[in-house]
């Protein structure tokens, strides 16, 4: 198993600048954005895709750093109401697919998408618990007139360029546990559609991503290396489904998730929170991880991502990283 990280977490510096950060904290593994909610400044899609000595250029710059290229990322929301981000959203997707296969990368990550809650609706609609038939029938129409079609498309794709599209469980998508997961799987019939099993949104769902991994077997195909910490002072009041998240106000920075949407911001005292790996579970479950990992796929490999705003971008990658070469040592591997 290769451990590396996810570059998402490094944006701010130029492709070189990474490899040398992630290769001091003994990585070389690399997922590397390729579009979706965010931009991708260390994968320059369109000339990657349109010129050879562009591809042998680039994979020769981070093969030279000691790093594999193990996995493009393109997380967003393909199903998206609005045209706009749909459309940017699914074409980058499937152009990230043509460029894993001419790269020779065997993964893609992304996210199952959102649609909205029937034809002609403008935003995306998330069933939390179909209780009431009407959330039936709107998961009905999700289910059977948008993401079937479209993911039976992106199955097809994926294994005309031998090339695996690993999900990752997210809520506010239609894919946001195991039981969604098999569902697409088996109402798309797909074959190189799976899992890309980051712990995180399991954890403040309630889930165990050991048990989720063994559940899914070969159906794993990546993993990310991403924990939380349940605030139980204020999860005991508000519960995992805390929505005292805030509208940024116009002169706060905003991210943007594709269109007119951006990203809200957190509450002050959340009832859950990202953290760096090992600051919410212990290196003794990371050690359990990997190998229940490498029990469901020999050829895995796992990446940082780091969204623990209580530390550094270098402090929480160093953190993370020390942890998961910890837990590989715990596990003889």
């Amino acid at each position: 198993m290769k451990l590396g990280a996810y570059t998402a977490c490094v944006h701010d510096k130029t492709l070189s600048e990474a490899l040398e950060i992630l290769a001091g904290l003994g990585l070389n593994s690399l997922e590397v954005n390729a579009g979706g909610f965010i931009p991708a400044p260390h994968c320059h899609v369109d000339a990657l895709l349109a010129n050879e000595k562009n591809r042998r250029n680039y994979l020769a710059e981070i093969s030279s750093a000691g790093f594999e290229v193990t996995a493009l990322n393109v997380n967003g929301n393909p199903l998206h109401p609005d045209s706009e981000v749909r459309a940017k959203h699914s074409r980058d997707l499937f152009n990230a697919i043509e460029l894993a296969e001419k790269l020779g990368v065997s993964t893609v990550i992304t996210m199952s998408g959102q649609p909205g809650g029937h034809p002609g609706c403008s935003t995306p609609n998330f069933v939390v618990e179909p209780w009431d038939s009407a959330y039936t029938d709107i998961l009905d129409y999700q289910w059977n007139d948008v993401a079937i079609p479209f993911w039976t498309l992106v199955n097809d794709t994926a294994r005309r360029s031998g090339v695996n599209v690993a999900i990752e469980m997210h809520p506010h998508n239609l894919v946001y546990n195991p039981a969604t997961l098999v569902q697409l799987i088996e109402r798309t019939k797909a074959t190189h559609v799976g899992a890309e099993m980051d712990p995180s949104h399991l954890f403040w769902q309630g889930m165990d991503p050991i048990k989720a991994t063994d559940f899914l077997g070969d159906r794993v195909f990546f993993a990310a290396a991403k924990d939380i910490r349940i605030n139980e002072e204020y999860c005991q009041i508000n519960g995992v489904l805390d929505g005292r998240f805030r509208v940024l106000g116009p002169d706060e920075p905003k991210v943007s998730l594709g269109g007119r949407y951006v990203v809200n911001g957190w509450p002050t005292n959340p009832s859950w929170q990202f953290v760096a790996v090992g600051r919410g579970h212990e290196v003794s479950y990371w050690a359990d991880f990997l190998a229940a990992l490498e029990k469901a796929n020999p050829n895995i490999h796992c990446n940082i991502e780091h969204e623990d705003f209580e530390l550094g971008q270098l402090e929480g990658l160093e953190f993370a990283a020390r942890t998961l070469h910890q837990a590989r040592e715990m596990i003889g591997r």
